[in-house]
């Protein structure tokens, strides 16, 4: 891209584990290619606010290893009113910002398109724990928290089988069950419930349970994805319809923090520098993407259009057979 002097990044939305990653990734690339580097903070809050400070190689060198993001998170109401996108550009263009590197989910993503149709070159990467960017196959954060809350309803299960009940976990995911569908799957959860697949019948769950119950099961593991029902309501209608004493455990922002695994620092770090790579070749309005296991890009307008509400097929079918 001919005149990129100098860019600029943020991250968006919910915080993801490997963000920072991806914010090294940046600076690395680009200060070796001359270019400075801006970060904005808050999100799109800073950016209306205009809240930066440089970034070098020197202040992001010891980062990888930190969840969260070093550049704060937020989400911006404010952003959504046509006055506050307007103010948001002009500061990008009072101080001959080239490029805008935005991380974040899709309502970041979608910010990033308001930005693109008043003459900013934008260059996204998906940064969400829920893996709810339907274009690409990865999104940052994802493992961290899928790990995170396998370990802590490992915990729990060892509880449950001490004492005998059921333990019904809320992980993360209104939309998107991928969070429950693994961690749960590699906790052997006796059942999943996932937004994709809920019909709002209770029958199955409460059947299966009762029929273990029937065949001398003394514990059992219910995990359920945040989207679904009130997880203190479900536990409740468990014990009074199959008398199996049940507790709740609601697993929370822990999902969000911990130092990044090893694949989110990696696919963050390789995120953040092909995002560069683009922008040194002309390439912009896009969003860096993982497709079979490669870097790829699309169109930001056309990746964001794509909607799909469906999980693997292979996978769910397999935790449908793991928990028979």
């Amino acid at each position: 891209m001919e005149g990129l002097n100098k860019i600029a990044i943020l991250t968006s939305g919910g915080d993801a584990p490997g963000m920072n990653s991806a914010i090294r990734a940046v600076v690395y690339s680009a200060t070796g290619a001359g270019i400075e580097v801006v970060g904005i903070l808050r999100g799109y809050e800073g950016l209306i606010d205009w809240e930066t400070i440089p970034l070098t190689r020197e202040t992001v060198r010891n980062i990888n290893n930190r969840g969260g993001t070093i550049l704060y998170s937020s989400r911006s109401e404010r952003f959504l009113e046509k006055k506050y996108q307007q103010q948001a550009v002009n500061h990008l263009k009072r101080n001959q910002i080239d490029a805008l590197v935005v991380i974040g989910g899709d309502g970041s993503l979608r910010g990033a398109i308001d930005l693109k149709k008043e003459g900013v070159n934008v260059m996204c990467i998906p940064g969400t724990i829920d893996r709810d960017v339907c274009c690409t196959e990865y999104t940052i954060g994802f493992d961290t928290a899928a790990n995170s809350a396998t370990e802590a309803i490992d915990k729990i299960r060892d509880s449950s089988v001490s004492h005998g009940r059921c333990s019904v976990v809320e992980v993360m995911g209104r939309k998107r069950g991928y969070i429950a569908l693994w961690a749960g799957m590699a906790a052997s959860a006796d059942a999943i419930l996932l937004p994709e697949k809920w019909d709002g019948n209770y029958e199955p769950l409460l059947q299966s349970l009762q029929q273990h119950y029937d065949e001398g099961r003394k514990d059992y593991l219910v995990v359920v994805a945040e989207g679904i029902t009130n997880a203190p309501e479900l536990a409740e209608l468990i014990r009074e319809r199959t008398g199996i004493e049940s507790r709740v455990s609601v697993l929370g922002y822990i999902q969000r923090g911990g130092n990044p695994t090893a694949k989110d620092r990696m696919y963050g770090s390789l995120m953040g520098a092909y995002s560069v790579e683009l922008l040194t070749k002309g390439k912009v309005g896009r969003i860096v993407a993982i497709k079979q296991d490669l870097l790829v890009d699309y169109k930001l307008d056309e990746a964001l259009s794509i909607q799909n509400n469906q999980l693997d097929s292979f996978q769910y079918d397999l935790s449908l057979r793991l928990s028979e």
